[in-house]
């Protein structure tokens, strides 16, 4: 009896796990390297090979510790070969970042532009490169010669392939669209804004047209130019924590900037405004387990009411 208890307890357990995998969307890596449903004229030459948190190393050295650092959990790398000629060649790599936030977080991180192409939550696709991310999974792939349909079919392939359903991390709809720069949207694992307290988070950058003196011309004749600020949405694990990390801000700002005297009451208890010495002027408020701000900005009024929205979208 005790033994077929036993069973039993594993059983479920096993059914559990099973469960587990379903419901989060996993699928093994490999699976997602396509192998037989190829492209015309491309063969598979190389892979899949899989690395993990000790072997990333190995394959991209320099990039390992931002990985590493936005929850890298597995990755598989493939190279593929034009049956016309052997220097044309593709490398792909899919990466198990853990969950669609740590996904986007490298994505938001590698895309250096807005050029999206169509497939995944978000992409990036030029010549020679292609980046998504869907669900936990992160996706690059690299043309020797300049070849976008390319890069677009593999794209699609392997992201028709990936079932997780998770959608986009939240909180990118919380930046106001007025006004932001297209593909600015980040997450940051630590150290939003450079700034330890802040720990993880987003930042988006916005821009506003700024007067600036020609100096080349005419030294009396002000011209305008465009100039970025950012929104930022600190995340803390409640409003306690969120508390001492606004504490926490106000303290640093006090120490190498400046804190304003005046009374930001429509931002709510213990909002403040000053300068920091390096990003400009700011204003930090707390919402719930939220810090959120406006920096880097000139004109206090537009970047007040933006950041009036921004705490508005936040529910």
């Amino acid at each position: 009896m005790v033994k077929r208890k036993k069973l039993i307890i594993i059983f479920v357990l096993l059914l559990m796990c099973a469960w587990s995998g379903i419901s989060t969307g996993a699928t093994p890596l490999e699976s997602l390297v396509p192998q037989k449903d190829l492209p015309k004229e491309w063969t598979l030459i190389h892979g899949p090979q899989t690395y993990n948190n000790k072997t990333l190393f190995e394959h991209v050295n320099g990039q390992a510790e931002l990985f590493l650092k936005y929850g890298f959990e597995k990755s598989v790398f493939a190279i593929y070969q034009s049956k016309k000629s052997s220097q044309d060649q593709m490398e792909m790599d899919i990466y198990d970042m853990g969950n669609v936030v740590q996904a986007f977080g490298v994505f938001s991180r590698f895309r250096n532009e807005d050029r999206p192409g169509g497939f995944g939550l978000d992409s990036f696709l030029d010549d020679h490169s292609a980046l998504f991310y869907k669900g936990r999974y992160f996706i690059m792939a690299y043309a020797t010669a300049p070849n976008r349909d390319l890069l677009k079919q593999f794209s699609s392939l392997i992201s028709s392939k990936i079932t997780d359903p998770s959608p986009p991390p939240k909180e990118i709809n919380y930046f106001p669209k007025d006004g932001l720069k297209p593909g600015s949207v980040q997450y940051f694992s630590e150290g939003l804004l450079g700034h330890q307290f802040l720990r993880k988070g987003f930042q988006g950058a916005y821009l506003e047209e700024v007067e600036v003196k020609d100096k080349v011309e005419d030294k009396n004749r002000a011209k305008t130019e465009g100039k970025e600020y950012k929104l930022f949405l600190a995340i803390f694990k409640d409003s306690q924590d969120a508390a001492g990390g606004l504490k926490a801000y106000k303290d640093d700002l006090s120490k190498k900037g400046k804190i304003s005297s005046i009374n930001l009451v429509e931002f709510g208890i213990g909002a403040f405004k000053g300068e920091d010495p390096y990003q400009g002027k700011v204003i930090v408020l707390q919402k719930g387990f939220y810090l959120l701000g406006v920096i880097g900005f000139e004109k206090e009024e537009d970047a007040g009411n933006r950041l009036a929205e921004f705490m508005k979208n936040i529910k």
